[in-house]
């Protein structure tokens, strides 16, 4: 398995830290890199990257995602394969939840090759636009009413991740 980049952004500090247990799950073989001061430079030799962020308010994607989706869409991703993941709060916010996911996905889904789809299956939720022929086009985590489930469905997509990561 070749290295990994993972890039979060992060406003509360639990971005970050879903991050820190996706790179333990990695075994350390991966390096984290927070979108508010990474250069796409920096991520060039990378040729897996995980892409988190929450997100906020009503689906909108977490503000230093904001500053550097623009940038990072415009790079050349031809070669490189990505998987995102994304925090929300899925009763406050039932009917947009995981929506920031969605942002990233759009912005580069035809530029690279995406990975890390997961089910439906076992979220609640009323609606969201991330969710695309019954499938999340990542990983959504409810750090706030579904705390309980977030180290098995860390678990399950990193063990995915890594039969793509190859």
């Amino acid at each position: 398995m070749s290295h990994i980049a993972i890039l979060y952004g992060t406003s509360g500090g639990n971005t970050e830290s879903v991050a820190k247990s996706i790179r333990n799950l990695f075994d350390d073989n991966a390096d984290l890199y927070n979108v508010d001061t990474i250069k796409i430079d920096d991520i060039k030799p990378y040729k897996y990257l995980i892409l988190g962020t929450s997100t906020t308010g009503i689906g909108d994607l977490q503000d230093d995602w904001d500053s550097f989706l623009p940038v990072f869409s415009k790079a050349d991703l031809s070669d490189k394969t990505v998987a995102i993941f994304t925090l929300g709060d899925s009763a406050s916010f039932s009917s947009s939840f995981a929506e920031a996911m969605k942002v990233i996905y759009d912005a580069i889904k035809d530029k690279t090759k995406v990975v890390g789809f997961v089910d439906d299956e076992g979220y609640t939720y009323d609606d969201s636009t991330a969710v695309v022929d019954g499938r999340w086009v990542g990983l959504p985590i409810d750090e706030d009413n579904e705390y309980d489930q977030t180290d098995a469905r860390l678990k399950a997509w990193v063990e995915e991740l890594k039969k793509e990561f190859i």
